[in-house]
């Protein structure tokens, strides 16, 4: 029988490979069929993107307030219900509009998702002293990016046009969806006693905040950073014609580099700090986005797909880990403030790269510009003192 924790983690991990590596990037390797068939242009493409990171922010907003009714269990499961749901809307849905309120709301869901599984699985794994197992946890988006991609190149060859493949992606999400309620069977009662919650606030009272300041600002700023890599690394490949019939394989990369790099790099966090962990991902990320625009050949892109698949994932759960640490009472609101950060960023980035695509032609200078703010957000948290 499988151990309660390991149990919990595995469960959690389905979550994020349904509502993030589905739910939210299945986008990334659909969007060149849906940019040939529908027909949307790259600053279309861009905005619908936008929509789904304004709803990912509006979400992890939502998330925050401390007195939802229900457990967190059951708004995790219903919230990767409706994920699943709004993938197969985008299958009978017609026009930028349409496109743009589904991709919101489906945003919307994958933070919540992302919001109450961080707060149920982490607060649980380390109250059985198991936190070792978050990265099988967070492993499950970058299996979940390689199973959209295995899923999208196999229905595609079989000449499965857009909308199956949205409707695909729901079918998928469902099925881990049920999975996942299977293995998260409940979740545990607080046992923090109200004298133990005062101290801990007078510990982080004594600290400084302007840490946590420095974090939430570099959050968002990697927010941009990855994210017009991460939304128009198939269209990049498909548009350069030396990279032709590559943009399956670059997008299975980036999933596999993603799977195991959590444990990765909370490798290098224990033997330097998470915030010189954090700097470090940022400047390989750096170079990972200006590689994918430096027209290089199939195995320069290869290494930017592989460098940034191994780095966002360990980015983001080195920031939300550290915040956790950093701050004290209901750990959903400062995981729901960072996700706010990093959805701000993520707005921001797809908007700006299609627009600017269709001035240019080409994705360089939306690219160059996310790969300084990634050397920016390294800045930021190179010089926050490590604890």
């Amino acid at each position: 029988m499988i151990a309660a924790p390991i149990r919990l983690a595995i469960g959690g991990a389905l979550c994020l490979a349904a509502a993030m590596g589905i739910g939210r990037f299945v986008y990334t390797p659909i969007l060149p069929f849906m940019v040939e068939n529908v027909p949307l242009a790259p600053s279309q493409a861009g905005l619908i993107a936008a929509a789904n990171f304004l709803g990912y922010l509006v979400g992890a907003l939502a998330g925050s307030f401390g007195h939802l009714p229900g457990s967190k269990r059951n708004w995790m499961l219903g919230a990767l219900f409706a994920s699943a749901v709004t993938s197969a809307a985008m299958a009978l849905g017609s026009g930028l509009v349409v496109f743009c309120l589904l991709r919101f709301l489906g945003g919307f869901a994958s933070a919540f998702v992302l919001v109450f599984a961080s707060s149920l699985v982490l607060e649980d794994l380390a109250r059985a002293g198991r936190a070792n197992l978050s990265a099988l946890y967070f492993s499950g988006v970058g299996c979940g990016i390689a199973l959209s991609a295995v899923l999208i190149a196999a229905l595609s060859h079989s000449a499965v046009g857009w909308q199956g493949l949205w409707l695909a992606s729901a079918g998928t999400t469902l099925l881990l969806l049920l999975a996942s309620a299977l293995l998260v069977i409940k979740e545990a009662p607080p046992e923090v006693s109200s004298s133990q919650t005062a101290a801990a606030q007078t510990e982080v009272e004594t600290r400084q905040p302007a840490a946590l300041y420095r974090l939430i600002a570099a959050y968002a700023l990697f927010g941009f950073g990855y994210v017009i890599t991460m939304t128009f690394i198939s269209v990049i490949v498909r548009e350069d014609p030396a990279l032709s019939g590559l943009e399956e394989i670059v997008w299975l990369v980036v999933g596999l580099a993603a799977a195991p790099s959590i444990l990765f790099w909370n490798k290098i966090a224990s033997r330097t700090s998470a915030s010189m962990a954090f700097s470090i991902a940022c400047i390989a990320e750096a170079l990972g986005v200006a590689l994918s625009v430096s027209g290089g050949g199939a195995m320069i892109i290869l290494l930017s797909a592989a460098l940034v698949g191994a780095t966002f994932m360990g980015i983001t759960a080195l920031g939300l880990m550290e915040a956790r640490k950093l701050s004290t009472g209901d750990p959903r609101r400062i995981l729901a403030i960072m996700t706010a950060s990093f959805g701000l960023g993520q707005v921001i980035g797809p908007w700006l790269a299609g627009y600017l695509h269709d001035m240019t032609g080409s994705f360089q200078s939306a690219s160059f510009a996310a790969a300084i703010s990634l050397i920016i957000a390294a800045g930021l948290s190179f010089r926050r003192k490590a604890r």
